[in-house]
C-alpha cells in the first residue's frame, strides 16, 4: 500500500489520483481500487456547458471501435440540434480521446459508449459493478461519489469526484487484491434541478457481449 499513498492525494489508500493520463497505467497495479485523473476543464468551456438546454445535451448508447466515436458523436450532436462551434468540438475530441485512451489500457477492440442526461437519483445506491472495468467522467454537475464500505454497511466517508476528471473503476470481474472495500454511486440529485452530463465506458472484446 505504500505506493498508493505515494501516488495519491486522496484520504482512501488504494484509490490513486494521477495528474497526466500516462500515469493512468498504474490502475492495473494489485493495490489500486480505483484511479481519479484530476484535471480540470477549461472556464469557457464549462460555462458553455454549464449553460447548455437539456433538450441540446447529447445522448447516446453504443459500442464502437474507438476510431469511430468521434463520427458517431458528431451524429448525435446534430440529432439534437447542438450547434458545430469549438465547444462542440472540443467535447467531442475529448470523449474520443478517453475512448482511444481506456481501450489501450484495457486492450479492448471496441468501447460500450454511454452519455447520458441525468436529473434523477440513478444508481444512488453505493455499489460495485458486475463489469471487469469502468471509466466514468462527469462533463456537467456533481461528480461520482465514492467510498470505502466495512462490514457491507454504507461507506462512512463519502467522497465526491470532480467535474472532467475521470474515474477508472474496477468491477466484480477483475478480482481484487486484496478486496478494498470501495463502492461508488451516482450523487442523489433528484428534486435539485440539476441537470448532470455522464459519460461511462465499458471494455468490449466481443461483438456478441450483452449490449
Amino acid at each position: 500500500m505504500n505506493m498508493m499513498r505515494k501516488l495519491s492525494n486522496d484520504p482512501i489508500a488504494g484509490v490513486a489520483v494521477q495528474q497526466k493520463p500516462e500515469q493512468l497505467g498504474v490502475f492495473k497495479t494489485p493495490e489500486c481500487s480505483a484511479t481519479i485523473w484530476q484535471r480540470q476543464a477549461m472556464p469557457n468551456f464549462q460555462a458553455w456547458l454549464d449553460t447548455l438546454s437539456s433538450d441540446n445535451l447529447p445522448s447516446t448508447r453504443q459500442i464502437l471501435q474507438p476510431q469511430n466515436v468521434q463520427a458517431a458523436l458528431c451524429d448525435v450532436c446534430d440529432a439534437v440540434g447542438l450547434t458545430d462551434d469549438p465547444h462542440r468540438q472540443h467535447l467531442i475530441r475529448d470523449i474520443s480521446a478517453l475512448a482511444h485512451l481506456f481501450c489501450d489500457l484495457m486492450d479492448a477492440p471496441f468501447v460500450r459508449l454511454r452519455l447520458d442526461r441525468i436529473t434523477t437519483n440513478a444508481c444512488r445506491k453505493f455499489h460495485v459493478d458486475a463489469i471487469s472495468a469502468r471509466l466514468v467522467c462527469t462533463y456537467r454537475g456533481t461528480g461520482t461519489q465514492y467510498g470505502v464500505s466495512v462490514n457491507d454497511a454504507e461507506p462512512a466517508d463519502v467522497f465526491t469526484v470532480s467535474t472532467y476528471s475521470p474515474i477508472l473503476l474496477r468491477g466484480t470481474l477483475w478480482p481484487a487484491q486484496p478486496e478494498t472495500g470501495l463502492l461508488h454511486r451516482s450523487p442523489p440529485i433528484e428534486g435539485s434541478g440539476e441537470t448532470r452530463l455522464v459519460l461511462v465506458l465499458d471494455p468490449i472484446y466481443e461483438m456478441h457481449e450483452e449490449r
